[in-house]
């Protein structure tokens, strides 16, 4: 997950390159046709953060996966995560996501408590881009249904950090060569099953 700097060739290009022009991040509204679509897998991409504690794990995780499942009622998912974390592959399937349709909010939710909270950012269905609010910092992720991302939609994650005062160099990604096995996947000669967290 190591930033990626981007190198300018000479002063004329530079200065001839407007700034992309930023509108509001726009949420999704939530209703109950919203929700199942984000049922199923996704691979968590990059992020970005200034946030002391994300910026942590962000270091630390070099790869993630997560999957939605519907959960006890209409507005909550059950999440199973599976993540390479300094190193060891760990397995969580404790948490969920709770959807509030006021206020177009996801919440997660481990343990009882708020771990985060998010808006999901209207974008290709695709992906999940979700700006991170309980928080004072500017906060930024893209996951996607698959683990790569083209050209022009990691253009439009940055395109969203320049807007919210972020950098390329805040930024923090995953890598597929890190990948731990998938819950119920076969594991190849010498691979571990991954732990329970």
């Amino acid at each position: 997950m190591l930033a990626t700097l981007t190198l300018l060739l000479g002063l004329p290009l530079a200065l001839s390159i407007e700034p992309p022009s930023c509108a509001p991040l726009v949420p999704v509204t939530f209703d109950n046709t919203t929700i199942p679509t984000l049922l199923g897998q996704w691979f968590y991409i990059v992020g970005a953060s200034r946030y002391p504690p994300h910026l942590a794990e962000m270091k630390a995780v070099t790869y993630a996966a997560f999957s939605f499942s519907p959960g006890s009622h209409e507005d909550e998912l059950n999440v199973t995560e599976v993540m390479r974390l300094n190193g060891t592959c760990l397995v969580r399937n404790s948490s969920k996501i709770q959807v509030s349709h006021e206020n177009s909010t996801m919440a997660h939710v481990d343990e009882n408590r708020v771990v985060s909270m998010a808006r999901l950012i209207q974008s290709d269905k695709d992906l999940l881009i979700l700006n991170h609010i309980n928080i004072d910092f500017p906060s930024l992720s893209l996951s996607a249904r698959t683990p790569n991302v083209s050209k022009e939609h990691m253009e439009e994650f940055k395109a969203h950090l320049h807007c919210l005062d972020l950098t390329e160099e805040d930024m923090f990604d995953t890598s597929t060569k890190d990948a731990c096995p998938l819950p119920g996947e076969k594991t190849g000669e010498g691979d571990t099953d991954p732990q329970l967290k």
